[in-house]
């Protein structure tokens, strides 16, 4: 495979930064495929749409990739109490959005992200987003006992590895610690059907959006080539509620 360097741009996490990406050149796109895709994580590269990319900054190497090392994981107290929160949420998998989907996704950007980069919320752009053509992501969907949804998360799958995409939930329902009990269900998942790692994206320890993720060790951190792994969690540096 071939890959090209993009240009210098403002960073969305470190205000000072500037990001450049290493990403799949076009022609190459047609040898992508799940396979291909989950070799490609193991160095650090992510999806959006069809497009695959790493960070590759000059001056900064902040962005590390982190997964969460499923076989070993275990749920902490403070993780069944949120599960137990939620236990009246029942969760179904469809490859295919529904309309109720773009309108939470709406309400979840306006009420918790209007400061970001998706403000204001654009569904069929969000959807394109997250829609491939070599690769079919599921939708991971929870409802409450009157059937309202509660929960979206979007995830891609491989043979041996689960990606988080992105998740967005009913923002009245903080109570529920959704974010948390999202990524808590996914690594459940992902211990049922015996898959190795669970991907949660990049970590950058001075984002304080970011740092819920070291919350669920153990995990590993992609250090320059190296995976490097983390026994506990990062507690205080991951007290921001989600």
């Amino acid at each position: 495979m071939q890959f090209g360097v993009t240009k210098e741009s403002q960073c969305h996490y470190l205000t000072d930064q500037e990001e450049r990406l290493v990403v799949a050149l076009p022609n190459d796109l047609e040898n992508l495929n799940a396979d291909a895709y989950q070799q490609l994580m193991q160095y650090g590269f992510r999806r959006s749409h069809n497009d695959v990319y790493r960070p590759h900054c000059r001056l900064c190497s902040a962005c590390q990739s982190l997964r969460v090392v499923v076989p070993e994981f275990r749920f902490s107290k403070n993780q069944k109490r949120i599960l137990k929160k939620n236990d009246d949420l029942t969760l179904q998998i469809k490859q295919q959005p529904e309309a109720e989907y773009s309108q939470l996704f709406s309400q979840f950007i306006e009420q918790r992200h209007a400061d970001g980069e998706m403000y204001p919320p654009d569904p069929d752009k969000f959807w394109k987003w997250i829609d491939c053509d070599w690769l079919t992501p599921e939708l991971l969907e929870w409802r409450n006992a009157s059937n309202e949804l509660m929960i979206v998360s979007v995830v891609d799958r491989t043979v041996d590895a689960m990606s988080a995409v992105y998740t967005f939930f009913h923002p009245d329902e903080e109570k529920r610690s959704p974010g948390t009990f999202a990524v808590l269900e996914m690594i459940r998942l992902a211990q049922e059907r015996e898959v190795a790692r669970l991907y949660l994206g990049y970590q950058i320890d001075d984002c304080k959006k970011m740092n819920y993720k070291t919350r669920f060790a153990p995990y590993e951190r992609l250090v320059g080539n190296h995976w490097k792994k983390e026994l506990k969690s990062h507690t205080l540096k991951a007290q921001n509620k989600d």
